[in-house]
């Protein structure tokens, strides 16, 4: 990760993304992808292909996240300052990343989340982060299947 200083117009943007994030179709959005557990490319392929809002979500998070991501990867937003403030990208990102490569061959879109995954997977800090984050949400998906199990 870049070693530069952040700026004030670094944390300008940060505070946009931020305010972006609050927009109640994007909470919808941000609401579906933090409850998708896909356990599956097919999982992934079903709601990203779906006609209805799952598609528009998946959409519209994951194109926000790229864009996020397009902005540290081509030194418009300070990497370490993204990294401390835009953990919510890791934790999306931790969702679908063990069926990136598949899904992207499936669809025909190798470009796919090109900028995302290279600042997430672009440093041990990011990778680790990922690590962190998909051992718990897949503790966070035995917990909602227990508790499913305990509600039948």
């Amino acid at each position: 990760m870049s070693a530069t200083q952040p700026t004030y117009h670094d944390a300008e943007l940060i505070l946009k993304l931020y305010e972006l994030r609050r927009e109640p179709v994007m909470r919808e959005a941000r609401d579906f992808v933090a409850n998708f557990a896909p356990r599956s490319v097919d999982d992934l392929l079903a709601a990203a292909n779906n006609a209805g809002k799952e598609n528009a979500y998946i959409r519209q998070v994951y194109g926000y996240w790229e864009m996020a991501a397009s902005f540290v990867a081509h030194g418009v937003l300070n990497a370490l300052l993204a990294y401390d403030t835009l953990q919510e990208m890791y934790f999306a990102y931790a969702k679908i990343q063990p069926f990136l490569e598949e899904f992207r061959q499936r669809q025909g879109a190798p470009d796919f989340l090109a900028n995302l995954q290279k600042v997430v997977e672009g440093s041990m800090e990011g990778r680790e982060r990922v690590a962190r984050l998909r051992k718990r949400q897949a503790e966070m998906g035995r917990r909602r299947a227990e508790a499913a199990k305990q509600g039948s």
